[in-house]
């Protein structure tokens, strides 16, 4: 005779299930499973392989929270509510490990339930995998190996979709240009190793400058670039004010006698990428003709 399953019941005021043994048939579980492996696999985004996993596992488990823990960062799904108490599971590839998988529950999980969490990861692990490896690589597309900043080709993106935006619902924004003074001399006099120093330190400086609207780049050598969500000059007399004093603050750039000169415009609706760059760029020149160490709007 043929077996019949029946599902079981919650446990009352715990909030896990019981064994799937006693739910499910073998070809419904590796059904479902491979049902998973496709939803997952419809994304190459962290966050969104996270979330469709943790929409499926919510059929199993009542958490409060699931987060990512790995070398690129913290993932957590968007509700998840970290207060309650968490279970860690290693997740690896052939002897690679790609981070910790942690579920937040304020209800304990038994052996059944750690059972059946442990074979859904081979599920999750390599699209999880494939998600990582296309995060590293658009991160290298995109980011500025020696600082970590947005890079030149990121600015680009930024600023075509920033002068968009101005045009379409009147957002203004302002653009800053910013170099180094007396870099090249310390990169020539004390070596490359004190000048990738110095760029890291600035970089610092301008991120600890800025709020969290706007946005900082790297071109390469000492350029780098702001993108301010504010159409005033005040805003931005400001912020070069708040550069200009961390940079005289620090010890590595106050040793080696390294300024920083910037030039700054307000965008308009009529302004293209050429335009709204060249005027920045003039503000800057203004700034290297005036001795330096100082801001100019143009």
């Amino acid at each position: 005779m043929e077996n019949v399953h029946i599902l079981t019941q919650r446990v009352s005021g715990r909030g896990d299930f019981l064994p799937f043994s006693a739910e499910r048939t073998r070809v419904n579980e590796i059904t479902e499973t491979h049902d998973l492996v496709n939803k997952l696999q419809t994304s190459l985004v962290i966050e969104d392989v996270l979330a469709i996993y943790a929409k499926f596992v919510k059929q199993i488990l009542n958490f409060s929270g699931l987060q990512f823990q790995s070398t690129l960062g913290t993932t957590q799904t968007s509700d998840s509510d970290t207060n309650t108490i968490p279970y860690i599971f290693d997740l690896s590839i052939d002897k690679e490990h790609l981070g910790q998988l942690i579920y937040f529950s304020q209800y304990q999980l038994n052996t059944a339930i750690e059972k059946k969490l442990r074979s859904l990861h081979s599920a999750l692990v390599y699209p999880l995998r494939n998600a990582m490896m296309y995060s590293r690589v658009l991160k290298l597309a995109t980011k500025d190996a020696l600082t970590g900043l947005n890079n030149r080709s990121q600015f680009n993106d930024f600023l075509s979709q920033k002068l968009e935006n101005c045009r379409r619902y009147q957002r203004p924004f302002s653009l800053m240009l910013l170099d180094l003074d007396n870099f090249k001399q310390v990169n020539d006099n004390y070596g490359h190793k004190v000048g990738d120093d110095m760029l890291r330190e600035f970089a610092k400086v301008l991120d600890n400058s800025i709020r969290g609207t706007d946005s900082v780049f790297r071109f390469g050598g000492d350029e780098f670039a702001l993108l301010i969500e504010d159409p005033e000059f005040t805003t931005n007399k400001v912020i070069a004010e708040r550069i200009m004093c961390l940079v005289r603050k620090s010890p590595l750039m106050s040793k080696y006698k390294v300024t920083t000169s910037i030039g700054y415009t307000l965008a308009s609706s009529q302004d293209c990428d050429n335009e709204i760059f060249a005027r920045a760029d003039k503000g800057l020149y203004k700034a290297k003709a005036s001795g330096r160490n100082c801001a100019k709007a143009y």
